[in-house]
Protein backbone atom coordinates (compact mmCIF):
# COMPACT_ATOMS: atom_id res chain seq x y z
CA UNK A 1 0.00 0.00 0.00
CA UNK A 2 2.95 2.40 0.73
CA UNK A 3 4.33 2.02 -2.79
CA UNK A 4 1.08 2.40 -4.17
CA UNK A 5 0.75 5.76 -2.02
CA UNK A 6 4.53 6.38 -3.11
CA UNK A 7 3.94 6.07 -7.04
CA UNK A 8 0.88 7.80 -7.06
CA UNK A 9 2.57 10.68 -5.37
CA UNK A 10 5.51 10.52 -7.62
CA UNK A 11 3.22 10.44 -10.91
CA UNK A 12 0.93 13.56 -9.78
CA UNK A 13 3.79 16.04 -8.09
CA UNK A 14 4.64 17.34 -11.02
CA UNK A 15 0.82 18.51 -11.90
CA UNK A 16 0.58 19.89 -8.53
CA UNK A 17 3.26 22.35 -9.92
CA UNK A 18 1.78 26.03 -10.80
CA UNK A 19 1.89 27.02 -14.40
CA UNK A 20 2.74 30.77 -15.32
CA UNK A 21 -0.38 33.13 -16.68
CA UNK A 22 -0.83 33.68 -19.72
CA UNK A 23 -1.34 37.30 -20.89
CA UNK A 24 -5.42 36.44 -21.47
CA UNK A 25 -5.57 35.05 -17.78
CA UNK A 26 -3.82 37.63 -16.09
CA UNK A 27 -5.95 40.20 -17.87
CA UNK A 28 -9.16 38.33 -17.23
CA UNK A 29 -7.76 38.28 -13.43
CA UNK A 30 -6.54 41.91 -12.84
CA UNK A 31 -8.58 44.03 -15.04
CA UNK A 32 -10.51 46.36 -13.06
CA UNK A 33 -8.82 45.54 -10.04
CA UNK A 34 -6.39 47.00 -7.30
CA UNK A 35 -4.00 44.75 -6.17
CA UNK A 36 -1.62 44.36 -3.14
CA UNK A 37 1.39 42.72 -3.13
CA UNK A 38 3.59 41.50 -0.31
CA UNK A 39 7.07 40.39 0.22
CA UNK A 40 8.81 38.56 2.92
CA UNK A 41 6.03 39.50 5.14
CA UNK A 42 5.66 42.83 4.59
CA UNK A 43 3.48 44.86 2.69
CA UNK A 44 5.87 46.17 -0.77
CA UNK A 45 3.36 47.80 -3.25
CA UNK A 46 -0.30 48.38 -4.58
CA UNK A 47 -0.77 48.36 -8.40
CA UNK A 48 -4.18 48.91 -10.58
CA UNK A 49 -5.21 47.18 -13.69
CA UNK A 50 -6.78 49.59 -16.18
CA UNK A 51 -8.32 48.91 -19.46
CA UNK A 52 -5.98 48.78 -22.52
CA UNK A 53 -3.37 46.90 -20.17
CA UNK A 54 -2.60 50.01 -18.58
CA UNK A 55 -1.49 50.21 -14.67
CA UNK A 56 -0.86 52.40 -12.13
CA UNK A 57 1.61 51.60 -9.46
CA UNK A 58 2.98 52.56 -6.53
CA UNK A 59 5.67 51.19 -4.20
CA UNK A 60 4.41 51.52 -0.23
CA UNK A 61 4.24 55.02 0.98
CA UNK A 62 5.69 55.49 -2.86
CA UNK A 63 4.73 57.74 -5.65
CA UNK A 64 2.20 56.76 -8.19
CA UNK A 65 3.69 55.66 -11.84
CA UNK A 66 1.90 55.35 -14.80
CA UNK A 67 2.40 52.46 -17.44
CA UNK A 68 1.02 49.47 -19.59
CA UNK A 69 2.10 45.88 -19.39
CA UNK A 70 2.59 43.70 -22.02
CA UNK A 71 3.08 39.97 -22.96
CA UNK A 72 6.81 38.79 -24.44
CA UNK A 73 8.18 35.64 -24.13
CA UNK A 74 5.77 34.31 -21.74
CA UNK A 75 6.09 36.85 -19.29
CA UNK A 76 4.39 39.86 -18.57
CA UNK A 77 6.52 43.18 -18.90
CA UNK A 78 5.98 46.45 -17.50
CA UNK A 79 6.88 49.58 -18.61
CA UNK A 80 6.46 52.92 -16.71
CA UNK A 81 6.64 56.47 -17.23
CA UNK A 82 9.59 57.20 -15.18
CA UNK A 83 10.73 53.76 -15.96
CA UNK A 84 11.31 52.76 -19.44
CA UNK A 85 13.39 49.32 -18.81
CA UNK A 86 10.48 46.49 -19.30
CA UNK A 87 9.96 45.00 -15.78
CA UNK A 88 9.33 40.91 -16.76
CA UNK A 89 7.42 38.82 -14.14
CA UNK A 90 6.48 35.53 -14.42
CA UNK A 91 2.52 35.36 -12.64
CA UNK A 92 1.39 32.19 -11.08
CA UNK A 93 -2.25 31.44 -9.58
CA UNK A 94 -1.58 30.37 -5.94
CA UNK A 95 -3.94 29.18 -3.56
CA UNK A 96 -4.51 32.19 -1.96
CA UNK A 97 -3.97 34.60 -5.04
CA UNK A 98 -0.87 35.77 -7.36
CA UNK A 99 2.98 34.62 -7.33
CA UNK A 100 4.99 36.70 -9.35
CA UNK A 101 8.73 36.41 -9.72
CA UNK A 102 10.96 38.98 -11.08
CA UNK A 103 12.71 37.32 -14.55
CA UNK A 104 14.95 40.40 -14.71
CA UNK A 105 16.32 38.97 -11.74
CA UNK A 106 14.85 35.85 -10.46
CA UNK A 107 16.86 35.85 -7.20
CA UNK A 108 15.90 39.40 -6.35
CA UNK A 109 12.46 39.49 -5.37
CA UNK A 110 9.10 37.30 -5.17
CA UNK A 111 5.73 39.06 -4.82
CA UNK A 112 2.12 37.32 -3.37
CA UNK A 113 -0.93 38.74 -3.50
CA UNK A 114 -2.04 40.38 -0.02
CA UNK A 115 -5.36 41.60 -1.30
CA UNK A 116 -7.33 43.03 -3.74
CA UNK A 117 -10.45 45.30 -4.42
CA UNK A 118 -12.25 47.39 -6.81
CA UNK A 119 -11.13 50.80 -5.18
CA UNK A 120 -9.21 52.50 -7.53
CA UNK A 121 -5.21 53.26 -6.66
CA UNK A 122 -5.24 57.04 -4.70
CA UNK A 123 -2.30 59.09 -6.19
CA UNK A 124 -2.51 62.39 -4.84
CA UNK A 125 0.70 63.17 -6.40
CA UNK A 126 4.06 65.20 -5.77
CA UNK A 127 3.74 68.03 -3.75
CA UNK A 128 0.53 68.43 -2.69
CA UNK A 129 -0.30 70.53 0.04
CA UNK A 130 0.25 74.14 1.03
Amino acid sequence: MRILAATLAALLAPTLALAAMTAEEFDAYTKGKTFVYGSGGAAYGIEQYLDNRQVRWAFVEGECQEGEWYEQDGMICFVYDTEPDPQCWTFEKGETGLIARFENDPDAVELYEVGQSDTPLQCPGPDVGV
